[in-house]
């Protein structure tokens, strides 16, 4: 074609490229000049000598850009069909482009160069090395003509490193080909890069003080930045040879470099990488010449260097990349010290503990929490945590753990050097919330850690620091509430003061929980901690922010009491004092967040006090019973949950009579008021109308709760058998126990049945329209609820000393919710307390399933979800074996199947939803409804499944967490049905229900779900049923169920591996007996019929040897890939194809199988490009 025509066309590329970045073009036409040129690139055949002329220099750098990506899609989709003499035609121009079509290496545009080394890398991923054997040679002729074509020459190799091993774009044999090569010629390349690097530093840093020569030394600058990215490239991946190779001279120039303002970041972040490579210990010894006296004044140079400067961006991602080498370096430390190699503790270990505390100490909370992880590392290591330098470390430690506890730092704020750095690492002070939690678990984990090794020194300090706070006067800062009554101020959750105490009742709790756990009876220092318990019950405040830190010490030191018994009683009557603290005595206004949650506090307290040591508190039974009681009685002193969370501590109590008879009088007289209210003619009503006292009812639900969780039988068998809780032994020889609870439990059971039955029926379509719509929403979500489904964060809640204002509404909503979960609590409960007396209860089945199970059309999902989780699961698990013909099979058997049909039609909405998603929706349903609705679906369906699999394959001890999603893991062939499970599959509509829910689900659009299913459910349950005789239809309905679940999930490793995995369970063990699965294979886009053809062969001929099972899944999965679904960014995106080359590498040994090989005669081949 001639020039004209060329030139031409190129006129009218640049007008269309022109009109697509033209801010000021309209849609239609900027639509327009896109499609003419993708179908240029599509169509034109002259594409080459376009693109080429494009990229002249003279054009615009778009337009150069534009001619640039014209030649990378010639390259990438048309190379396999080019002409030899094109393609070197191609190759020599490009070539010619990086020689001497560019601008010099300051003025090029970075997307220039960019996309000019990636046409270069399309062209090397595919004919290097077999057709392009000098193409290092000629890469290395470039960089010798200047700056500008070195640094091409780095991104080259950077891009080539990046595609054939991190990213891995290429077909398998030629990543293979390729990586191989550049390992034979690491040595060369290595030598290269590192000589590349050391000339250019070397010209920089002689010219970069002649302001003469800046633009020279810029340039050299840029060279060594460029030769330092490719390093980070390679040095991941490369044989750890070539790191440490002369005396370990790339780390000694890393190190030198790190004092280098313009290169520091790109030679600290190289360093990190090769000090954070793992492999054979043995290679990675010579790492530990980074604790050598040079290097190490190197890296501690640089970081206070950097950290003089001030708060600078740059400077401080530098001294980030450095905290991380110093990380890196402690935990190669810590794998070589102690094992079999002769690595000793290094000479310099005390300065690197020295400057690793300083990052511990720095301002930043992100610099001060990267280094925990280590710090915890060096605690817990067998030979390290022996070393006297790390000892002494420990008080250096803890104290700085001090400062780093208090919370500061909010990036809104500007109350502490640590606000300046946060404004850099978080986006909102939620961020930065959530972040200094997560910080502060691991901060305890390490300083338990610490005082395993030293617990009397975490121990004094927390006294100190516990005695401190007790004598500093509160300071609430600025901007904080005073009473109107004394003018005393009350601390927020960011008063000085509150953080101080938050931070210091953390340390305490830590430090002194580590101590009774590390050191022996004798040594515990009593006298201390009983003097440091009185201080803390003697200190009186009326801030209830830090009246709950009081509570927590008062918590923390406890287990000193069990040496001093005496001191029970005042420990008691500090935690009733709390129970009904109030700010301002007989107050009008509800109560504020801040003294509900001490209330709150003080009842826990208790309770976890009569829990862990029922023995100390069980002397002081009638004292706290008689106290207890005298709360009681005054109706308006304590909350519905307060009263119940103290007759729970009373139940605890009780289980240390160890006498049946007693027990149980006890806990009648305990529930009489309970009994009478719940038994009376005025609750009965409320079978049928609403009109009962919310406070009422709720107080007898909590109470009924209470009882039948913490009420229990001796866990020894001999003092509950003298007791009289023993009532005979089941078939087996195991101990029938009978719970002192059960008569009194059980007069209540009639009555709690019909409030399920009322509360259930609430949802009823013509009861929602009597209750108005006022009323009706009465029966939604609370909104904090809501947030939690979507993901929202909580605000933070600075306002805690504001009273709590419900709207009637919100109370209600409350009310409702906790009073349904709660109910349910106690039937979820009822099982595992009273066993067989819950489980013998006449008609037990018929009465559950008309109360709990009423109306299930109508209950939203919401209500759906804790049903299942607090209700059905511990029910069902709990169930002897001898009830499951009369109770678990009636209430199963009907729940399964209508769950199959709720689902599906919940999930058949929400495809259909995603499908119109395009068109306008109307508004009565905005976004964030679906949303909500989604995501309740998604949990609903991850209920329903655990309640399967726990039902059905809880021997199976496959755990799928979060973390598989990303894994290859397969489950285990061996996996089995529980008993239950198979009770219930031989029971043909469960049975049914349960194989079409398991193998519907797995293409419901929840990963998670769909993992679980299939790893722990789907072949078990199928292996169930293959003794029978399944119809065809059913059989070829399960092996298209899972192909669907591919092909929804296919994008998804840890799916697609278990999916998989499932898919050829199926195939082998029901091909040999159904055909009709082969025509389902046959039907899959783009399957190989020969292929197809050879496995069947192998399966059906048992004569045949067979090849090993990884192979065969191997050849499996090729064959069904056409049905694996992909992400969303890959289903368009045209395919590229890159042809494999005659082999390098001779293989070994024979296949034992023969695949379907190109037929290639590479005898003739001659190299495609000349040098």
């Amino acid at each position: 074609m001639s020039a004209e025509q060329v030139s031409s066309l190129c006129e009218q590329l640049v007008k269309a490229v022109t009109v697509i970045m033209d801010p000021a073009s309209t849609q239609r036409y900027r639509l327009e000049a896109l499609k003419f040129c993708e179908e240029f690139k599509e169509k034109c055949p002259i594409c080459v000598p376009c693109g080429l002329k494009l990229a002249e220099k003279t054009q615009t750098a778009i337009v150069r850009h534009f001619g640039l990506q014209i030649l990378e899609h010639v390259v990438k989709f048309r190379w396999n069909n080019m002409p030899r003499l094109e393609k070197v035609y191609l190759k020599n121009n490009v070539m010619g482009l990086i020689s001497s079509g560019t601008q010099s290496i300051l003025e090029e545009e970075s997307h220039i160069k960019d996309v000019l080394s990636r046409i270069v890398v399309e062209m090397i991923k595919r004919e290097w090395p077999q057709h392009w054997p000098d193409m290092l040679k000629e890469l290395d002729t470039l960089s010798k003509q200047g700056e500008t074509q070195t640094e091409l020459v780095m991104f080259i190799l950077l891009r080539l490193a990046e595609d054939v091993v991190t990213f891995q774009t290429l077909p398998t044999q030629r990543r293979r080909d390729i990586q191989q090569t550049l390992t034979q010629n690491m040595e060369k390349i290595f030598s290269f890069l590192l000589t590349t690097l050391q000339q250019n530093v070397n010209k920089y840093r002689r010219m970069k003080t002649d302001l003469t020569q800046e633009p020279k030394a810029q340039a050299n600058c840029r060279v060594g930045i460029a030769a330092l990215n490719t390093l980070a490239g390679y040095i991941d991946w490369v044989a750890m040879s070539h790191i440490t190779a002369d005396n370990c001279k790339l780390l000694e120039m890393l190190c030198l470099l790190l004092n280098e303002p313009e290169l520091q970041i790109g030679a600290a972040e190289c360093l990190l990488i090769a000090v954070s490579r793992k492999g054979k210990l043995e290679d990675r010894k010579p790492l530990m010449v980074l604790f050598g006296d040079v290097a190490m004044h190197y890296i501690l140079s640089a970081a206070q260097t950097a950290d003089g400067e001030g708060l600078v961006e740059k400077h401080y991602v530098f001294l980030k990349r450095l905290c991380q080498v110093l990380c890196a370096l402690g935990s190669q430390l810590c794998a070589l010290l102690g094992s079999d190699s002769d690595v000793e503790t290094p000479a310099n270990f005390g300065k690197y503990l020295d400057s690793f505390l300083a990052f511990t100490t720095h301002p930043s909370q992100f610099l001060r929490s990267s280094t925990q992880i280590t710090w915890g590392a060096l605690f817990r290591h067998d030979v390290l945590s022996r070393d006297p330098l790390l000892l002494a470390m420990i008080p250096k430690y803890l104290r700085a753990s001090m400062t780093n506890l208090v919370k500061v730092g909010f990036p809104s704020k500007t109350d502490s050097p640590s606000c300046e750095y946060s404004r850099f690492d978080f986006d909102s002070d939620e961020d930065f919330n959530a972040f200094f939690n997560s910080f502060r678990a691991q901060q305890g984990e390490v300083m338990r850690m610490a005082c395993r090794l030293d617990p009397k020194t975490g121990f004094q300090m927390a006294g100190e620091w516990l005695k401190y706070q007790l004598s500093s006067p509160v300071d609430i800062g600025a901007m904080n509430c005073k009473l109107p009554e004394t003018g005393e101020g009350l601390c927020s959750i960011f008063s000085p003061s509150f953080v101080q105490w938050d931070a210091m009742t953390f340390f305490s709790e830590s430090v002194i929980s580590q101590m009774f756990r590390t050191l022996d009876k004798e040594e515990i220092p009593v006298n201390e901690g009983i003097e440091l318990l009185q201080l803390v019950l003697n200190f009186e405040t009326k801030d209830p922010l830090i009246l709950s830190c009081v509570l927590t010490n008062v918590s923390a030191l406890f287990p000193f009491v069990t040496y001093r018994p005496e001191y029970l009683p005042q420990v008691l009557s500090k935690l009733f004092a709390s129970v009904t603290f109030e700010v301002i005595e007989e107050s009008k206004a509800p109560r504020t967040r801040a003294v509900k949650n001490v209330r709150r506090h003080a009842c826990s307290s208790i309770i976890k006090m009569c829990r862990d040591y029922p023995q100390l508190v069980l002397p002081n039974f009638e004292m706290l019973y008689n106290h207890v009681k005298q709360l009681l009685s005054n109706e308006l002193l304590l909350t519905q949950m307060e009263k119940c969370a103290l007759m729970e501590a009373l139940v605890l109590i009780s289980n240390q009579f160890k006498d049946y008879e007693r027990q149980k009088a006890f806990l009648e007289e305990l529930m009489a008021p309970v009994a009478s209210l719940w038994l009376s003619e005025e609750m009965q009503r409320y079978g049928t109308c609403i009109n009962c006292s919310c406070d009422r009812i709720s107080f007898c639900v909590y109470t009924i709760l209470g009882v039948v969780k913490r009420a229990r039988w001796p866990t020894a068998l001999e003092e509950a058998t003298a007791g009289g809780f023993v009532v005979g032994c089941t078939p087996s020889g195991s101990p029938i126990y009978r719970n002192p609870c059960t008569e009194q439990v059980l007069k209540l059971m009639d009555n709690l049945l019909a409030l399920i039955r009322t509360h259930n029926n609430l949802y009823m379509p013509e009861v929602v329209a009597k209750l108005g719509d006022t009323f009706a929403k009465a029966l939604d979500m609370l909104e904090v609820e809501k947030n939690a489904i979507l993901g929202l964060p909580q605000p933070l809640l600075e306002l805690y000393d504001s009273p709590v204002y419900k709207t009637v509404l919100e109370r209600m909503q409350g009310f409702f919710c906790t009073l349904y979960d709660n109910c349910f609590h106690v039937l979820g409960n009822a099982g595992p307390s009273m066993q067989q007396d819950f489980y013998t209860v006449e008609g037990l089945a018929s009465q559950l399933l008309t109360s709990a199970f009423i109306n299930l059309n109508n209950i939203p999902d919401y209500r759906l979800r804790p049903m299942l989780r607090v209700f059905v699961k511990p029910l069902v698990l709990s169930c002897p074996a001898e009830y499951y013909e009369t109770l678990v099979c009636p209430i199963l058997g009907p729940l399964f199947t209508y769950l199959h049909v709720r689902l599906s039609q919940k999930w058949q909405v929400i495809n259909q939803r995603s499908m119109l998603c395009e068109e306008d929706t109307a508004d009565d349903n905005p976004e964030s409804q679906e949303m909500l609705e989604e995501q309740l679906v998604r949990l609903l369906t991850r209920e329903v499944m655990d309640l399967i699999s726990n039902v059905h394959a809880a021997a199976l001890s496959l755990l799928v967490d979060d973390e598989m999603m990303s894994t290859d893991v397969t489950p285990p062939a061996s996996a089995e049905l529980t008993e239950l499970g198979k009770c219930l599959m031989k029971q043909e509509d469960v049975c049914t229900a349960l194989l079409i829910t398991s193998y519907t689900s797995l293409s419901w659009k929840d990963t998670l779900s769909c993992q679980r299913t299939t790893t722990q459910l789907c072949w078990p349950l199928l292996k169930q049923v293959l003794t029978g005789n399944l119809i065809p239809d059913a059989v070829t309905w399960f092996f298209t169920s899972v192909l669907k679940g591919l092909q929804t999930h296919g994008q998804h490793d840890g799916c697609m591996a278990a999916l998989v995995h499932l898919a050829f369970q199926i195939y082998e063990a029901l091909r040999p007996r159904y055909a009709e699965l082969k025509a389902v294979m046959e039907q899959i886009p783009e399957i190989q019929r020969e292929s197809l053809e050879q496995f069947d062969s192998k399966l059906l001929t048992p004569t045949l040897q067979k090849v090993a099972d990884k192979r065969r899944k191997d050849h499996f999965k090729r064959l069904i890939a056409g049905c694996i679904g992909k992400p969303l960014g890959e289903q368009f995106r045209k395919e590229v194809h890159i042809r494999n080359l005659p082999s390098l590498f001779k293989k070994v040994k024979p296949l034992l199988e023969t695949d379907i090989l190109e037929n290639e005669d590479g005898g003739g081949l001659t190299a495609l490009f000349e040098p």
